[in-house]
């Protein structure tokens, strides 16, 4: 390598999220001799590390002659410090763009063709002008059965995969669009607590108020490395942690930042998605529960059988027993809506209280009874009684603390300072709920969220409360409310 393509670090601190952006001054050397100019991938290396980076040019002082800068995710992928020498390079040219290409004009996906953009998609080579090119040319009805499939096997085979030394392997997914629905945190100590291995790995929100991993963080930490989480199954049987600190699907991780940006999220890829996940954490049968409503990613009876069909198919075409549930998805699941007001309905579910949401708890048994008649260690039809003994006898608040002690300790979940409560503007019945406004309030407020009060079919009274607002800072619950102050109808009164 030209020790001339080397450039100083300096530090700016700029957040682009997980993009890796390389920032250099047009008029350096590097620029001029290698004709690099704006949005050009670059190969930047510091040691024996090695980045893909989309290049941003400086054009003021903020950066001397000699010195470059990397985005914040770049700098800490790189283990870079201020000073260091990174050198850089052109990137070889990318021959899975070609297939990429070919998509787009109609071409179907095979297996070498979806394992070679995977693979190029997990080493971080595509830009994000690329993989959106790739997520529309597959978004709609572009991707047939045999597409799916071949797409999941490559998502599986591209990062790290899990082995477990027994069988079965239990697990179970949401297909999401439905606040609150906080049910994995309450399934996995049950089935643990029966004595089935679940090594749940959930995500963090992305346009939610919380995912799974948010509310269970509030809890117990969730960031464990793969020797952990091994350590916390075999002791407990399962676990509830973050699967973006594992490499497992890792090109899912990164084309779902560019679906969410693009609001395109097709069956087939949510499929793809999905059990490309279960498959490389070493998952061998699976629940899948699927909401139902109109302001839910699902909308329709049909659209879910369709996805019901597809998700069994591909399930076994990769390997896994693959069983869905099929729920309302019309309004909320619990009260609390956001990270630790959601902590507080599992625990009081957990713990049996009197005044715990019993939706969630009922929704929870379900998902859980499928999950054991799916082993086939439960008679069919049994499920449902054996999950709830579990829960009542106080096993599964038992297993639940063992599981957070093993991954580092049972915390109690925060409150917020500031709160305000939405009433009813006349009085009538609950016939509606918007959950995606209802969630996009929630994560306005902040890190808290809000508690729901008036499930679809509640009588109220003018000015009755319909949820409250939890903030963490006061101009965030302004900056709510003004927000609330636009949307009249987000929850329907019927006269």
């Amino acid at each position: 390598m030209n020790a001339t393509h080397t450039l100083r670090l300096k530090r700016l601190g700029v957040d682009t999220q997980q993009e890796f952006i390389v920032y250099m001054r047009s008029d350096c050397h590097i620029c001029k001799s290698e004709g690099f100019q704006a949005l050009t991938r670059i190969q930047v290396m510091l040691g024996d590390r090695t980045v893909i980076a989309t290049l941003n040019i400086i054009t003021t002082d903020l950066l001397h002659h000699n010195e470059a800068s990397l985005s914040e995710s770049a700098w800490q992928r790189l283990g870079a410090q201020e000073g260091n020498e990174i050198t850089l390079s052109h990137l070889a040219p990318i021959e899975s763009l070609s297939r990429v290409r070919a998509k787009i004009y109609g071409e179907p996906l095979n297996d070498l063709s979806a394992q070679a953009i995977i693979q190029d998609i997990a080493a971080e080579k595509y830009s994000n002008v690329h993989i959106a090119s790739f997520v529309t040319a597959c978004a709609d009805d572009n991707l047939q059965l045999d597409e799916i499939i071949a797409l999941t096997k490559a998502m599986i085979t591209a990062g790290e995969r899990l082995t477990w030394p027994k069988t079965p392997i239990m697990d179970k997914h949401c297909v999401g669009g439905l606040p609150g629905n906080r049910t994995t945190l309450l399934l996995v100590p049950i089935i643990a607590a029966f004595g089935l291995t679940i090594p749940k790995t959930s995500s963090r929100a992305i346009t939610s108020p919380a995912g799974t991993a948010d509310t269970m963080e509030t809890l117990a930490p969730v960031t464990l490395d793969i020797p952990t989480i091994r350590r916390v199954v075999d002791k407990e049987g399962g676990c509830i942690v973050w699967g973006g600190a594992i490499a497992l699907s890792p090109a899912d991780d990164i084309l779902i930042r560019v679906e969410r940006v693009l609001d395109l999220d097709s069956d087939g890829q949510l499929i793809a998605s999905v059990l490309s996940k279960k498959g490389a954490a070493g998952s061998t049968h699976v629940v899948i529960d699927i909401p139902v409503g109109p302001t839910a990613k699902v909308r329709s009876a049909d659209a879910a059988e369709r996805l019901r069909q597809t998700l069994a198919t591909v399930g076994t075409a990769v390997g896994l027993s693959v069983s869905t549930v099929i729920t309302d998805g019309r309004q909320p699941v619990g009260r609390g809506i956001g990270p630790a007001l959601e902590a507080w309905d599992v625990l009081a579910v957990l713990q049996n209280h009197p005044d715990a949401p019993r939706d969630l708890r009922e929704r929870a048994l379900a998902l859980a009874a499928a999950l054991l008649e799916l082993s086939q260690k439960v008679p069919v039809g049994s499920g449902y009684a054996t999950a709830t003994a579990i829960l009542d006898d106080g096993r599964a608040w038992k297993k639940f603390m063992a599981i957070c002690a093993a991954q580092g300790g049972l915390r109690e979940p925060g409150r917020a300072p500031y709160t305000h409560t939405v009433t009813a503007p006349c009085a009538g019945v609950i016939d509606s709920v918007d959950n995606r406004r209802l969630a996009r309030v929630a994560k306005l407020a902040g890190a808290a969220g809000l508690v729901f009060h008036t499930p679809i079919g509640s009588t109220v009274e003018k000015d009755q409360p319909l949820y409250t607002i939890h903030a963490g800072a006061r101009g965030e619950l302004d900056y709510t409310l003004a927000y609330v102050a636009s949307q009249p109808d987000m929850i329907g009164v019927r006269l």
